[in-house]
């Protein structure tokens, strides 16, 4: 059973939500309430914010409508586009039912751990690949035959290159991930395959009319595929590729009138 203090709760989830891009803010005032956690996602459309609440419940306690409508009102002054509860224990299933008709998230003892093991993963991975390059810069022991040492020294090298290009994917993989949360990094992603796509489609062809058309499709695919991939969320997928496509449509249109 998971047995977390509050102050440690809120501070795993606050870390988990500054790696995904959020500017956070622990036991945030309001006039009358004070949020375990007020994160804030940038986006180009405007700043997203997210009211978060954290029950350190015994595994028995499930948390109900109670806390989740409480959390509703606490969210509307502040404008919030998401409402997320997390919770040592569980919730009862008019919880999760309310949950899944309102825009609120619920993450219980389970997905908490399935956090904790995301995130020891890529801690991980980045402390695998700091050891891998302080490694390379020491020689192995050779024994002193000439030719064991050279059999010795080659059957080395080629191991520690398998292990050492599988230590560099690991560590690029979170790389990648950080910069498809990049917003601005999708959108030129977007507008760079895209413009390949179509130009790869209209080779030979001149109709126009066909590949704007093509454009279109070709970016809207791109736009909530990318985030798809690093998003499980719905509505950030819809809110986050919307964004994406809707600014990539616009600069298309600008270069338009301008060339």
């Amino acid at each position: 059973m998971i047995k977390l203090e509050k102050n440690r709760l809120v501070g795993f989830v606050a870390k988990v939500m500054e790696k995904s891009g959020f500017k956070v803010y622990k036991n945030f005032k309001t006039s009358r309430h004070i949020i375990d956690i007020y994160g804030v996602l940038p986006t180009v459309l405007g700043d997203m914010g997210v009211v978060v609440a954290c029950k350190n419940y015994d595994e028995k306690w499930e948390v109900g409508l109670d806390v989740l409508k409480e959390m509703e009102m606490i969210g509307k002054p502040l404008k919030a586009s998401k409402i997320v509860v997390v919770s040592t224990s569980y919730f009862t299933d008019s919880a999760a039912n309310y949950a899944g008709r309102r825009n609120i998230k619920l993450i219980d003892k389970d997905g908490i751990v399935a956090l904790a093991k995301k995130f020891a993963e890529e801690v991980e991975v980045v402390e695998e690949a700091e050891d891998t390059v302080e490694n390379d810069d020491f020689e192995d022991y050779a024994p002193s035959s000439r030719s064991n040492a050279t059999t010795f020294l080659k059957g080395k090298k080629s191991l520690s290159k398998g292990k050492s290009g599988k230590t560099i994917l690991k560590a690029v993989k979170p790389r990648i991930k950080m910069l498809l949360n990049n917003t601005l990094a999708l959108i030129v992603i977007v507008l760079l395959l895209s413009s390949f796509a179509t130009y790869l489609i209209g080779f030979g062809n001149k109709n126009t009319a066909l590949l704007g058309v093509s454009k279109i499709f070709v970016s809207a695919i791109l736009a909530y595929g990318l985030v798809l991939g690093i998003e499980k969320d719905a509505t950030v997928v819809l809110v986050k590729g919307t964004t994406v496509f809707f600014v990539s449509m616009v600069i298309y249109a600008v270069m338009i009138v301008i060339l």
